[in-house]
Parts: structure tokens; C-alpha cells; sequence
């Protein structure tokens, strides 16, 4: 075996130590964690962390992380007891809204195989008989939720990579990160040097600094967070129970910002509601060599005037505490982020440098499995996209944005939450060119990545009045109504018969150029992209284990040059990071990799009236390109690229120029489609068209879970290329010999809308889940895709879990539109096949 690299871990909390383990476990042995306070209690979050873990979140990957810390907790033991006590969880609801959000909460579990029950007031109080029942209108009960014993769990880490041979140095803080060629190759500390070709910062709220260190923006925000602890009750005192012992479930009360666990005959209770108040981490000054539970960096002294809403709350919800009172109050520091997902993931720059910040116990071993295995086999067996610090755009790093949207993301932590509802601040950071006229036209808009973008535009609500019966939407329940708007199905329309232009601007485009460029992309992509040099291709980047990183669009300008087309800024770190190894290795065959999506812009024109929009403009070149073809050439003496794809499977252009002449191209393009009935179109008309015609979204519908023959997307793996990053993975593998594959479904009543994330139930089990949902306009029936086992066959009857109710839906074959079929696809029988024909 080669020789283990050697590494060093800045931080010894609950996340160092389980990278530490976790790379111990895969055979490395060179390992030093580095320490600024003492190894008995470090002073950081976990030190002073309630240790409540919900493992049901939103985000699949959060789940997955929380499910693995849950039984990594368990496994680990001290004179017979373990490291998590799993008295389980209960969240109980006390309005209607709430009621409703534990239905749909519960929906993620079954989604991501967590077992929760629904349960009513006499239940809850049943398993919970200290509630105040006139409170209380049911709850969700989660059996393998409870507490994590994390300064217990750390020390047996310690004990445990100690015996496998990790140093561990404490009261010893790093000064700086050493590093030479673009790779570290130490830290260095008041003691002296450490030798490293890895760094891994676990540093908490401390990690901004340190990543400053490295001119590395960590997007995340020290906040502190009260937490009290009354004094004694008779009502929890039971015989020989320890002082931080727990007997009841763990207990969220979110309508109030509140959360309860038991410490021994104490209540111990964790308050979101106050105000934020933000922290900067280098003005707590050195660890002091003494830490203990009431002094720690991380323990702030406590506000009591912040307090009292949540008393008086907590004495409403739990009746015993009006006899009660506190004892004892803090006000403890945690990590929040502007999306409230951790950062993990490595220095773009800086080879060897890797983050894992913004970690909260419930995710902790999680994390470091994750990261582990990114490090040791080249990738995580679980996504990675929800919290690699590669997905902010620049401007979302600025320090503005991350205090307020981190601050934003604390006082929202327990809201409920619309996975349609648009963020309200900060605004208007970044606007196409096309911006001052889509205002024009009523756009109403979304934010997303920092983009201002259209989701629909009121200036098409005269045409409601036009639309034909078998178009008109139908009406939706209140809550798949929110942020929604009939006029998406006029766009819907007028894209699908007449013409329409869409802003893909927000997508990114890069310039990948060099001697080294050609043989770079053919490597990273599935596809021969050299094989037609007068057509655009099509292909995905996947990980070595055949998981999708992503899917891409390359046009060849000149040989030595070409236009990519990413959909997430994971993408462009990746092909830059690869680029600059490349070149390193060979600096004759160098490239380089430029994000020229700000200078740049995009209109989509589509719609079966498109080519005579472009006849019109007298743009031959355009008008006459082939499926997939590509040209640099002038509209109205404008330069543009026009590449002949579409996402909605119309017939139409994806027509780039630059930012200075974006706004006359918007003109020009709208005056002459108004002869044919242009429209500009948003988001919603987009999302539902590109479902209907089989357009796969990278970051919901395919992952690096997921393989191309499992997404329906095996026709991009060229079989035949060699070389390329995953070709191994793939070798030998179909479409149907998938075990789960992507399916389209169709809901049966025509009217049940759903959003995403549902569990869908196939012969009476939770067999997957919905990755993306829409209304197709041009079938007039909602339409959701999921991951199902592979046996399922077209035409068989499933449901979709929707707050508790069971909705059915049928498989059905793609692409769901004929028309669509007819105009951009070729008449092929095999359903895999028609996704590519429908996006080029």
C-alpha cells in the first residue's frame, strides 16, 4: 500500500474527531489533530451543544447524515452505555399550520426511510403527559430520534484514534497554513511547524478564520442562541436517574421557536425567537488552558429580557413549569449559513485544503463519513450538492450577504417554509441585461444563486381571457396555489403554438480554452464531443463511481476553444480544478477554464414559430442550423452564438451575446416576434415544459446518487470512449439492468398538484420519491418524476403521499407531449433515448 498521507485536523470537537475516526477506520495513519484548547473540553459548540438530533430535514443528505451519526452514536460505548440516548422525538403542533407542516414533514421521512408516526392529542400526551392538552392539536413522533452525549463521544474518540495512533496536541492554535505550489504542506503553531499534504479545518465558527488564512470566504456566521435550564421538578425526578439523564422524548414546540430536553430532574430549554446576535470569532481571544461547562468561549453571557416570550411560552405548553424557575442561562454560539447547510468541501485554489465548517452534532459523523470517503476513494456515497462549499456564487461570499441571509436563516429556522417562497432580502444583486424590460412587462420575480429571475409576467394575464379550454389550468389546493399563477399556463401555451423568449442568462457559461482543452473535456465528459465539430453535445461529467456530477453542453468555437454551458457552480469548480492539475502535470497542454456568465447573456427562443421570428431578422445561418448545430453570426448586426437546442422540445435557438448588446438583442428579437405572437415566458412555463418533454434537472432529478441509466440517460455514455473519468463504473451497464430508474408520472384526479420531495408508494411501501413536480399544461394533468425500482412497468398504478393523503398516479412512458415529439424528436422507440433530442 502507499504510504498514508499526512494530515492534519484543525479542531478537536465533535466533527474533528469523527474525520479523524472515520479516516483511521479507512487505513490512514498519519494523523494529527491540532487543538487551541484543552482535549477535556475544548470550548467550542460541542462543548456546550444540547445534543438534541431530529433526523428529519428537507434535504435528503441532511437526513443521511443525521441517520449515520444516530447509529455511530449507539455503537460507541463507555462501561456499558452508549453515546446517544434514543428516547426518541416528538413535535407537537399548536395551530393548524403546524398540523399540516407535520404531514408533510412526515412525507420526508418516508421519503428518506425514517420511521415517524402521526399522532393525536390523546397520544401525545400519552407519550408526552406533562402538555398542556388544550395546547396541543397532534404531533409527529420520531422512535430513533433523542440525545447525544457529544463531549462523552468526543472523549472516546480521542481515546479510540489515540490507541490507533493520532497525536493529538492541545492548547496549541494554528498561526498560519503553510503551503508551496499551489498545495500545503504544513500549519504552523507557536510550538513550530506540522508537516501536512492534507488540511482539514474543523475549526466551527472559528473556520473564518482560519480559511482567511488561505484567502478562503467561509460563508458562515456565528449567532448565539439562548438555552436554560430550570431547577428542580418533582415531576421529572425518577429513581437513580443520572443528571443529564432523559427519560422523556426529546420535544419541539417550533410555533414558539422552542425545543426541550430533560437534565435528570431539571428542564433544559433552547430558545430560536430572540433576536440575532452575531459574533465575531476572533474577538473571543485565545482558548483559555481551564474550560469548563460554565466557562468556554462559546457560552456568552445570558440576556434574560430575550428570554421571557419563550417563558412564558414554555409555562403555557408544559403546565409544571409555573411552579418552576431558572437556574441557569446562556447564551451559547453556533454556526449559521445562508442556506443552513454546512461547508464541506476543498480550497478551489489550494490543493489539500479542505473544510468542514457549519457542522451541528446531529450531522456530525455524518459529515465526516462523507468526507472520509471523498478523501480516501475519491467520493461520497452521499451527495454532497446541499453542503459543498463550491455551490455560493462569488457575491454570495461577500461578507453582507452572509450576515444577513445567515441571521435571516436563524429567525426563519423553524418557520414554515413554501419551497416556492422567494427570498426578500438582499435583492436585485444580479439582473440580466434584459431586466429594465422584463419590469416592463409585470415579470415577477424570483431569486435564485443572487439572479433576479422571471418566474411569470403579468403582461400575459390579457391572454388568460384567449386561452382554449383544453389549456385552461385547473384550481389547486391552497398550498400548491402559493407563489403560483394561472398566466404560467398562457406562457405554457404560447411557447407550445406560437413563439416565446426566455432569460437563461442565469445559467452558467464558461470559455474553456488551451492546447490542453480538447483532451481535458473528452476526458471528464461521456460523450465524444470532437466526433461532429460543427454540433453541440450534450454529455455528463460523473465521479469515478459512475455517480452524475453534472450535465453540460460543448460547442467547439475553434479547435483549440470551446463554449460550455454548466448548470451549478460545482460544475465550473470542478472543470477548473481539473484543468489547473492538468496543465500542472503537462504545462505544454495547458487550459484554462473563464466563468463568462456575467459578461455574458442568453435568450431562449422557442415555439413552433421561432424559425420565422428568425426568417423575419433575415438570419439564414440561424434559421438553417441542424439539430444540435451551432454558429457565431449577426441578428440585426449584433454578434451572437445561436446554438439549436431547447429545453422545452420546441423548435428554436439558445442565442448568447454579450452584456453590452444583451438589451438591443431582447428588442430586436420582440419586435420581430410580435407578427408571430411572442411572449416572454418564466420559470414555472419552463419547469413544466422541460418536465413534458423529459429534461432531466441536475441537483433534483439526478446526483452523484444517481447513474446515467438510472436517470434514463444512459444514451449520453458513449460506449465506445475510453479515458473518459467513470468509464470503468459504467462499463457494462443498462437501462435494464438498473435497479431503480427516474419515471414519469402522471396524477390520476388531473388536479393534485404536488412540489416535491413526497414519498410514492408502490404495491403499499414507501418505494421512492418525487425529485420534481409541475402542472403540464399541454396534457393538462400535474406530472411529478421519481426513482422507482426498476421492475415497475409503464401503465402501473402508484401514490404520492401530499399531507397525509394518499394520491394516485400512473407510470407513464416520455416524453409526455406530442406535439413536442413530433416537432424536435425522431420517431425511436426506446424511452431513454428521447430525453437528449428533446434538450438539443
Amino acid at each position: 500500500m502507499a504510504p498514508s498521507p499526512r494530515v492534519v485536523i484543525i479542531g478537536a470537537g465533535i466533527v474533528g474527531t469523527n474525520v479523524a475516526d472515520e479516516l483511521v477506520s479507512r487505513g490512514w495513519d498519519d494523523i494529527t489533530v491540532v487543538e487551541q484548547g484543552p482535549l477535556n473540553m475544548p470550548g467550542g459548540s460541542t462543548s456546550h451543544a444540547p445534543g438534541l438530533v431530529f433526523q428529519t430535514n428537507s434535504s435528503k443528505t441532511m437526513s443521511e447524515f443525521a441517520k449515520y451519526t444516530v447509529s455511530k452514536l449507539l455503537s460507541l460505548e463507555q462501561d456499558g452505555q452508549s453515546c446517544f440516548n434514543q428516547v426518541g422525538g416528538l413535535e407537537v403542533a399548536t395551530t393548524p399550520e403546524r398540523l399540516e407542516e407535520l404531514k408533510r414533514k412526515r412525507g420526508w421521512a418516508q421519503s428518506w426511510k425514517i420511521e415517524t408516526h402521526l399522532l393525536t392529542t390523546d397520544e401525545c400526551l400519552e407519550l408526552y403527559p406533562l402538555l398542556d392538552r388544550d395546547s396541543v392539536l397532534g404531533g409527529l413522533h420520531i422512535p430513533s430520534d433523542g440525545l447525544a452525549l457529544a463531549a462523552r463521544a468526543v472523549q472516546l474518540l480521542i481515546a479510540r484514534t489515540t490507541e490507533a495512533g493520532v497525536r493529538y496536541l492541545d492548547l496549541t492554535p494554528v498561526t498560519n497554513i503553510e503551503r508551496s505550489d499551489g498545495k500545503v504542506t504544513g500549519v504552523t503553531t507557536p510550538n513550530g511547524s506540522i508537516p501536512a499534504d492534507i488540511v482539514i479545518s474543523c475549526a466551527g465558527f472559528w473556520g473564518v478564520e482560519i480559511g482567511a488564512m488561505v484567502g478562503l470566504p467561509i460563508p458562515l456566521l456565528p449567532l448565539a442562541h439562548q438555552y436554560v435550564k430550570t431547577g428542580s421538578l418533582q415531576a421529572l425526578a425518577t429513581p437513580n436517574k443520572p443528571a443529564n439523564g432523559a427519560d422523556l422524548p426529546i420535544l419541539r414546540h417550533q410555533d414558539q421557536d422552542l425545543y426541550y430536553r430533560e437534565h435528570g430532574d431539571r428542564y433544559g430549554i433552547g430558545y430560536y425567537g430572540h433576536r440575532p446576535m452575531p459574533v465575531v470569532a476572533a474577538s473571543l481571544g485565545r482558548t483559555p488552558t481551564h474550560v469548563d461547562e460554565k466557562h468556554m468561549p462559546s457560552r456568552l453571557d445570558f440576556t434574560a429580557e430575550d428570554f421571557k416570550p419563550a417563558w412564558e411560552a414554555s409555562k403555557k405548553l408544559l403546565p409544571v413549569l409555573r411552579e418552576a424557575e431558572i437556574t441557569d442561562g446562556f447564551n451559547g454560539i453556533f454556526s449559521f449559513t445562508p442556506d443552513g447547510g454546512p461547508i464541506v468541501g476543498q480550497h478551489p485554489t489550494l490543493d489539500g485544503f479542505y473544510v468542514a465548517e457549519a457542522v451541528w452534532v446531529t450531522h456530525s459523523a455524518g459529515v465526516a463519513k462523507a468526507l472520509a470517503e471523498l478523501l480516501t476513494t475519491g467520493r461520497s456515497e452521499v451527495d454532497l450538492a446541499d453542503c459543498d462549499l463550491a455551490r455560493f456564487e462569488e457575491v454570495q461570499l461577500a461578507p453582507a450577504y452572509v450576515s444577513e441571509t445567515s441571521q435571516q436563516n436563524f429567525v426563519e429556522v423553524y418557520d414554515i417554509l413554501h419551497p416556492m417562497q422567494p427570498r426578500e432580502s438582499p435583492r436585485n444583486l444580479r439582473v440580466s441585461p434584459f431586466h429594465a424590460r422584463q419590469q416592463e412587462l409585470g415579470a415577477v420575480f424570483v431569486e435564485s444563486r443572487a439572479w433576479e429571475r422571471p418566474q411569470w409576467f403579468e403582461a400575459n394575464a390579457e391572454l388568460l381571457q384567449d386561452l382554449p379550454a383544453q389549456w385552461r389550468p385547473v384550481s389547486r389546493d391552497v398550498w400548491s396555489a402559493r407563489f403560483h399563477s394561472p398566466i404560467s399556463a398562457v406562457e405554457a401555451w404560447k411557447t407550445r403554438t406560437a413563439v416565446a423568449m426566455y432569460d437563461m442568462t442565469p445559467l452558467k457559461r464558461l470559455e474553456v480554452f488551451g492546447p490542453g482543452a480538447a483532451n481535458l473535456l473528452q476526458r471528464l465528459t461521456t460523450s465524444d464531443i470532437l466526433k461532429h465539430p460543427d454540433q453541440a453535445t450534450y454529455t455528463l461529467m460523473l465521479d469515478n463511481g459512475g455517480g452524475i456530477l453534472g450535465d453540460v453542453i460543448v460547442a467547439r468555437l475553434e479547435p483549440d476553444s470551446f463554449h460550455v454551458g454548466v448548470f451549478s457552480p460545482t460544475a465550473l469548480d470542478y472543470i477548473s480544478r481539473t484543468a489547473r492539475k492538468h496543465s500542472k502535470r503537462n504545462p505544454n497542454q495547458w487550459t484554462q477554464v473563464r466563468d463568462i456568465t456575467g459578461a455574458t447573456c442568453s435568450i431562449g427562443l422557442w415555439g413552433p414559430l421561432a424559425p420565422s421570428v428568425m426568417q423575419a431578422l433575415q438570419a439564414p445561418d440561424i434559421a438553417n442550423l441542424p439539430h444540435h448545430g451551432f454558429c457565431k453570426t449577426f441578428i440585426a448586426g449584433i454578434p451572437v452564438l445561436a446554438i439549436r437546442l431547447s429545453h422545452v422540445g420546441e423548435l428554436g435557438w439558445e442565442i448568447y451575446t454579450s452584456a453590452e448588446f444583451g438589451l438591443r438583442l431582447w428588442d430586436v428579437l420582440w419586435a420581430a416576434g410580435q407578427a408571430y405572437g411572442v411572449v416572454a415566458a418564466g420559470r414555472a412555463a419552463l419547469n413544466a415544459l422541460r418536465m413534458e418533454t423529459g429534461f432531466r434537472d441536475w441537483g433534483a432529478d439526478m446526483t452523484s446518487e444517481h447513474g446515467a441509466y438510472e436517470a434514463g440517460l444512459g444514451q449520453l455514455v458513449d460506449s465506445g470512449k475510453e479515458g473518459c473519468v467513470g468509464e470503468a463504473a459504467v462499463k457494462g451497464r443498462s437501462e435494464g439492468g438498473a435497479l431503480r430508474r427516474l419515471r414519469t408520472l402522471t396524477v390520476d384526479d388531473g388536479r393534485s398538484v404536488v412540489l416535491g420531495k413526497e414519498p410514492v408508494f408502490y404495491d403499499g411501501r414507501a418505494a421512492g420519491y418525487v425529485t420534481s413536480a409541475a402542472f403540464a399544461y399541454t396534457i393538462r394533468k400535474p406530472i411529478a418524476y421519481a426513482y422507482l425500482p426498476g421492475e415497475v412497468l409503464d401503465g402501473e398504478a402508484v401514490e404520492i403521499e401530499y399531507f397525509g393523503r394518499r394520491i394516485r398516479a400512473t407510470v407513464t412512458d416520455e416524453p409526455l407531449s406530442n406535439v413536442s415529439a413530433r416537432r424536435e424528436r425522431p420517431q425511436v422507440s426506446s424511452r431513454a433515448v428521447e430525453h437528449v433530442r428533446a434538450r438539443l
